[in-house]
């Protein structure tokens, strides 16, 4: 009884120091968002800076289009959250509680899919998003990531979560199965529909390597290939406005996963992602 509270803070001691370690990058990129180009020349290593109401980072990432970059990211992650939760939830239904020949075939195949390298597919996605006349578009960078096999592997996991029994009895009273979806099935799939928001919203602000291809204008180029853009100045790139654009890239992360969290986590633990 004696050694219990010694554990306890033993084990809370460990967990703090481990969340602080984590944390460490964080604080120094925000700290450098208020550094001049001056500072990191003269000093790499400190990690204060001068003055916290130096804004000429942020003022100077804006001035150089980041605020249309910041839009493009916003509109590509908002078409593929819609286009995932959409045809996640759909695929996902119809592989958890509808029998069909072939049903674990599909779901292996899906399995398979989030097994392929993403550049191993760049040239047949580009083909197509050629032939479609996608290139240089915004929906052309959103289009390979409308339905990604992760969301439908929530979807289906969660699913399994949720009697079969409401299913049965609302196609005994005469229900479709569209009905049977619309009214049923979504209503409960608040916490996956939270975690597939959450994963694919992260996938489509973070890429970097397909809006490169894609788009053949700065006036299409998401955040990342944006911040690269704007971050250089003759030729040498300015420390302080690529950690200022950080900031800001981080800002509507963090905001979405603190908004989602407790359905984000449900869904998680429903789901059995490790």
């Amino acid at each position: 009884m004696r050694t219990r509270p010694l554990t306890s803070a033993v084990l809370y001691g460990a967990i703090t120091a481990v969340c602080a370690l984590m944390l460490v990058p964080f604080v120094l990129v925000l700290f450098g968002a208020f550094k001049t180009q001056g500072e990191f020349t003269a000093d790499p290593g400190a990690w204060l800076p001068r003055s916290f109401t130096n804004l000429d980072n942020f003022a100077t990432l804006f001035e150089r289009g980041f605020g249309t970059y910041l839009l493009n990211g916003v509109i590509v992650a908002a078409l593929v959250v819609a286009g995932n939760i959409v045809f996640g939830s759909l695929a996902g239904y119809a592989l958890a509680k509808l029998r069909f020949r072939g049903r674990g075939f599909v779901f292996a195949m899906v399995l398979a899919t989030m097994m392929v390298p993403i550049v191993a597919v760049f040239v047949p996605q580009f083909l197509v998003a050629v032939q479609l006349g996608l290139v240089d578009t915004l929906l052309g960078i959103a289009f390979p990531m409308l339905a990604l096999p992760i969301s439908v592997f929530v979807v289906r996991q969660f699913a399994h979560s949720i009697p079969e029994e409401l299913f049965e009895a609302a196609r005994l009273d005469g229900a479709g199965e569209l009905r049977i979806f619309a009214g049923i099935f979504l209503p409960l799939l608040t916490p996956a529909l939270a975690t597939v928001s959450v994963l694919t919203f992260l996938t489509a602000w973070n890429a970097f390597v397909w809006p490169l291809v894609i788009a053949q204008s700065q006036s299409t180029y998401t955040l990342p290939v944006g911040l690269a853009i704007a971050a250089q100045s003759n030729q040498t790139t300015e420390y302080g406005v690529l950690l200022a654009g950080a900031v800001v890239v981080l800002l509507p992360v963090l905001v979405l996963f603190l908004f989602l969290q407790k359905y984000f986590v449900q869904g998680i633990a429903a789901t059995g992602i490790k």
